[in-house]
């Protein structure tokens, strides 16, 4: 395939975390330039669900050097787009040996270009998130094959952890206690220059090898952003700054009033306590593009959201299924269950498809009662029960309070929370086939508080969606097989 005119036209480009931010926005963009894209990620079905059209998919691993081999065969150009912030303490460790992997298997597959995506560091950086990107680059170019870093600061987009710490505290908090952090300055670059330099350095010679900041053209305390944001918004703030509140506790501090998962708040915070200038003229030069003002680049991202041009299902924050309210968080909470079943694919989803109206939920539905009767007393429609049809389903049909909003035969059944509550809900039911005559059934609530009293909400009632929706699943798998089991005998009887 690498020798035929069409590869040699147009080169192949591997896009490695693909399912993350960037890659997630990074994909379409290479697509609109006409590019030939491999996508590969840890989980197949993440990047299947992004629905590209035109892509290979293939499920590889920077810790499982075994999966590397297919992902960049024939490849000319590889991103390389992944981090272990969300593992927690040990991610600085896990980078390093990601990198590692990556850079022997780019070298043994003939890659001509790896495009490193890292992070602005300062000179004098303590920070292990910030020390940690600045490392991965330098393993990745211990290898053979020639890197190009781009180092970019607050990335100013839909998604971006620290443009949803913003989003949340300026949306949900207008009296703000904020720790000295708040007054480090550093330089945000929109989503779209970012995309733009990561889409033209690899084509430039030059770059090979090069180590590029990359900066919007403002340099800006995190304080004066998020009073422009809230000035864009129409939100006034009041901001109290407490010295005491150091990166640890403001971590903790964040975890209860925003969104953002907390390992990554923490990650973030680290490198928040410096000043971060970045000193991009070279990249200037080499990709000139008109570079978006801070408060551009936030008028961008709430428009990009309203036009639906973000690059997200429902469960990252696609804006359709957070009720269309900006105030609701990106980051979705969740919670889950599951059950193997002793039946067939077509079997599980029978009984999914059947929940609702005299059915009921199969599990506990005394719960499922009280919960509608708290509903019920604040007006909302938690005692309505129906369906348009006992066993057949269509997308926008109503379950009691629930709007199904995805189907897909035998795999994934979504549904929209239709009582009220401070936050948008979606409820998911995955069915997948194991290959030895067993489905696994898999049960997931998805919940985008908000402010405060949405993480309220969530927190006091996770502990009952954990127990539920285990012994739901399980009782969905009961069913299952004892439906298969009865078909069974009416066939031998038969």
């Amino acid at each position: 395939m690498t020798g035929s005119p069409a590869a040699a036209e147009h080169p192949l480009l591997l896009v490695f975390g693909a399912s993350g931010y960037i890659g997630t926005n990074l994909v379409p963009r290479l697509l609109a330039e006409g590019a030939r894209v491999r996508a590969a990620g840890r989980s197949r079905r993440v990047l299947e669900a992004r629905g590209w059209q035109g892509v290979e998919l293939v499920e590889a691993d920077a810790l499982r050097p075994e999966t590397l081999a297919a992902a960049l065969d024939g490849v000319d150009v590889a991103y390389y787009l992944v981090h272990s912030m969300a593992a927690g303490r040990d991610f600085g460790r896990l980078d390093l040996e990601a990198a590692d992997n990556f850079a022997r298997a780019a070298s043994a597959a003939g890659v001509r270009r790896i495009v490193y995506l890292g992070g602005l560091v300062p000179r004098d950086a303590e920070s292990e998130h910030l020390v940690s990107r600045k490392k991965t680059g330098d393993r990745l170019r211990a290898g053979t094959v020639p890197v190009t870093e781009l180092r970019a600061g607050i990335i100013v987009g839909p998604g971006s952890a620290a443009y949803e710490v913003m989003r949340d505290l300026v949306f949900n908090l207008p009296l703000m206690v904020t720790p000295k952090w708040v007054q480090s300055k550093s330089s945000p670059i929109a989503l779209a220059n970012l995309l733009e330099y990561l889409v033209q350095l690899p084509r430039i010679a030059d770059a090979a090898g090069g180590i590029y900041d990359a900066g919007g053209p403002d340099y800006l305390s995190y304080e004066a952003m998020m009073r422009i944001f809230g000035e864009v918004i129409g939100r006034r703030l009041r901001i109290v700054r407490v010295p005491v509140l150091t990166p640890t506790l403001s971590s903790y501090w964040l975890g209860l009033v925003t969104a953002v998962p907390a390992s990554i708040a923490r990650a973030l915070i680290g490198g928040l306590k410096h000043d971060i200038p970045a000193d991009d003229d070279a990249v200037r030069k080499l990709v000139p593009q008109r570079l978006l003002a801070f408060r551009e680049a936030v008028e961008a991202a709430l428009a990009a959201e309203r036009d639906h041009a973000v690059a997200a299902r429902w469960t990252e924050g696609a804006f359709p299924f957070r009720q269309y309210r900006h105030d609701y968080a990106y980051y979705a909470k969740k919670a889950g269950g599951s059950a193997i079943a002793k039946a067939s694919p077509a079997s599980v989803w029978k009984v999914v498809t059947s929940m609702g109206g005299d059915n009921r939920y199969f599990y506990m539905n005394g719960l499922w009662w009280l919960r509608e009767l708290g509903d019920w007393i604040v007006g909302g429609p938690g005692f309505t029960r129906g369906r348009r049809d006992a066993e057949e389903l269509r997308l926008g049909d109503a379950i009691d309070y629930w709007t199904v909003l995805g189907l897909e035969p035998e795999r994934r059944l979504t549904l929209n929370f239709g009582m009220k509550a401070p936050g948008a809900g979606i409820l998911e039911f995955e069915i997948e086939p194991l290959g030895d005559g067993t489905t696994r059934l898999t049960e997931t609530a998805y919940w985008h508080p908000k402010g405060v009293w949405g993480l309220l909400y969530w927190a006091v009632l996770v502990p009952f969606h954990l127990f539920i929706f285990k012994g739901m699943t399980r009782a969905m798998a009961r069913r299952a097989e004892a439906a298969e089991n009865t078909a069974s005998a009416d066939r031998a009887r038969g």
